[in-house]
């Protein structure tokens, strides 16, 4: 545990050097998520306030009440940075009510957040919103899928065109605006890990399908700084697809987690009971190969580009060495 402290805040502390920026304000929606978490605790390590916007009365230091529908005209005064995090989660079984509940959780909240934005003369000049790679959409192949792609078809292709087109209004106002396109993201505290990690545990895990399809995925660690260099860095804009630079299949991953954990292969439990055959095919078996060519193009240093090592690091397998000279994980 002590190596992986020493490790992980080696790692935050270089990332500060890397994007080094005069102490920001930050206002963060979803700051208790998965991805929120991380992030506020990344911003907090290099100097910067955290403001986070809560669906509720604010009850702490540095909370702001924030009403999605109908934001309050100070809420953003005296911000340098919105980092919008806040949806509805996409897993889960695809009727009605669930797709009702994912689509109006972000499109018309962000662009109420993006217009306040635009109007708060002392507010942000800088506009970070969520996205997925589930803009490209499902069953793409080989195909290689970066900024420049068009949005696919789908459910959520469809909800991540509108959740984007509602980040206009600061855009228009001459805010720099930062799309991040989130892949598969890998943590023991939620998502996809949290749950296969019993089953493989327990030696119970396995390939879904034929196990082919592309598995766009990207550690926790590297999610939060990549939300950081889009605070940070003003060479930063538009679309940023957030994953790994080595995304595999399906078959791979799943040989790799078994391997991490010391637990063999079986075959693997239909997710259709549980997502239904949309889910199925929107997220089980999505298939998407995501590449992060603007990050790439920029020079970007992934912490953790290999799945093995990446899942060792979360998963506590094993610790990263750390160089006798920089202090930094080698």
């Amino acid at each position: 545990m002590s190596a992986y402290r020493r490790g992980r805040l080696a790692a935050d502390l270089a990332a500060h050097r890397r994007y080094r920026h005069e102490p920001l304000t930050v206002a963060v929606t979803g700051a208790s998520g998965l991805v929120g978490t991380a992030f506020t605790a990344l911003l907090a390590t290099g100097g910067h306030r955290v403001v986070r916007l809560v669906r509720r009365p604010a009850a702490a230091p540095g909370e702001r009440e924030w009403r999605p529908a109908q934001p309050a005209a100070d809420l953003l005064a005296g911000i340098d940075a919105v980092v919008h995090l806040a949806g509805a989660p996409t897993a889960g079984r695809f009727d009605e009510r669930h797709r009702r509940a994912v689509r109006d959780s972000r499109t018309a909240p962000t662009r109420a957040l993006a217009a306040l934005a635009a109007r708060t003369a002392d507010g942000p000049k800088v506009f970070v919103s969520a996205s997925t790679v589930g803009y490209y959409g499902p069953g793409r192949g080989d195909e290689i899928r970066t900024e420049k792609s068009r949005c696919g078809p789908g459910f959520l292709a469809d909800v991540a065109d509108g959740w984007e087109a509602a980040t206009e209004p600061a855009l228009v106002a001459g805010h720099r605006v930062v799309r991040v396109r989130t892949g598969l993201v890998l943590s023991p505290r939620g998502g996809l890990l949290r749950l296969q990690y019993p089953l493989f545990a327990a030696g119970l895990g396995g390939p879904l399908g034929s196990g082919r399809q592309w598995m766009p995925w990207i550690g926790i660690d590297d999610l939060a700084e990549v939300y950081l260099r889009a605070v940070t860095d003003p060479g930063l804009a538009g679309a940023v697809n957030a994953v790994s630079p080595e995304p595999v299949r399906n078959a791979e991953y799943t040989r790799v987690l078994g391997s991490v954990l010391d637990r063999p292969e079986v075959p693997a439990p239909g997710p259709r009971p549980l997502l239904g055959a949309d889910g199925v095919r929107e997220l089980a078996l999505a298939g998407q190969r995501v590449e992060p060519r603007r990050l790439l193009e920029a020079g970007h240093e992934f912490r953790h580009p290999h799945l093995a090592d990446a899942l060792a690091h979360l998963l506590g397998t094993a610790a990263a060495p750390i160089s006798s000279t920089t202090g930094e994980p080698a």
